[in-house]
């Protein structure tokens, strides 16, 4: 089934923390099969703002046996999504959202004797949660560690729903806190998920654990901190699995007619998203498309 836009009306929205909230859509039941989603998928948003058409993908933080459709927006610096939705979205508004998307997803079964393995730094927690609720619903056998890294403890996104989970499924369910700015009384908690930190953590929780899997979702530079410190640990590279929300490889900027010289000019690009399309020029100094 090919992607496509709906309009959508917000049934609720919550202040997650000062600076995010999540964001939840009802779903007429014509388009209910439209909308079936797996954990760790996301939603395309799109809106008008100040006359120019703005489109954002956000995580569902939902899983799909909740029946709830909810995705969480962190507000970014000179973000016109992120801002839009955290300071002017009310419940009762319409918004056009895409049917879900998205290959950084699990598929859960109630007969799997699984240990799953979690990391997440700030707004990366949302599709993780989604993947989490879903495992210690359907997946009783299976068990979950989660490694969460914030600056402090009001900075938590799915603080309180987290600690439900912790008291919910207290066998199945291990959660470890690492915050940069706050200090909860011991080392290994202190800072950020860097590789040193993920081999301290590796020892002291996941030493003599069969890894079924290990889902990464944050910036960059932490994903792959993980990623090769767990192969140096002996596991497969093909139980790592991940998706980046922001990426500080890569600081260039699209080029345009405008600031572009014709003798620099490599190739002409068309980008077709959902019927519109963009013309770019591609220069010659190493510029991807994905840039």
């Amino acid at each position: 089934m090919s992607p496509k836009f709906h309009s959508l009306r917000i049934s609720d929205i919550r202040q997650e923390t000062e600076d995010t909230v999540s964001i939840a859509f009802e779903i007429p039941t014509a388009f209910s099969s439209d909308y079936q989603f797996l954990p760790g998928q996301y939603l395309t948003l799109r809106t008008d703002i100040q006359g120019e058409d703005i489109r954002r993908s956000y995580s569902l933080c939902s899983a799909p046996y909740e029946n709830v459709w909810r995705v969480a927006v962190k507000q970014v610096e000179n973000g016109k999504f992120s801002t839009f939705a955290n300071k002017n979205l009310k419940i009762g508004n319409d918004l056009e959202v895409m049917t879900p998307m998205g290959k950084f997803a699990i598929t859960t079964d109630s007969n799997n004797e699984n240990s799953y393995v979690f990391f997440a730094a700030g707004s990366g927690i949302t599709p993780i949660l989604s993947m989490i609720k879903s495992i210690l619903h359907e997946e009783p056998k299976s068990d979950v560690t989660l490694f969460y890294g914030n600056k402090n403890f009001g900075s938590i996104i799915f603080r309180e729903e987290i600690e439900a989970l912790k008291n919910n499924y207290i066998d199945t369910l291990r959660v470890i806190h690492i915050l940069s700015r706050e200090s909860l009384g011991n080392k290994i908690q202190k800072g950020r998920i860097d590789k040193e930190k993920c081999a301290n953590l590796y020892d002291a929780f996941l030493k003599n654990t069969d890894i079924s899997g290990v889902y990464v979702c944050g910036p960059e530079e932490m994903i792959f901190a993980v990623k090769e410190k767990m192969v140096e640990k002996g596991l497969d590279e093909r139980k790592i699995h991940f998706e980046l929300f922001t990426t500080t490889g890569s600081q260039k900027k699209v080029v345009t007619e405008s600031t572009l010289d014709e003798n620099s000019v490599k190739s002409n690009v068309k980008i077709i998203i959902d019927g519109d399309e963009i013309d770019l020029l591609l220069n010659s100094d190493g510029e991807s498309v994905l840039d």
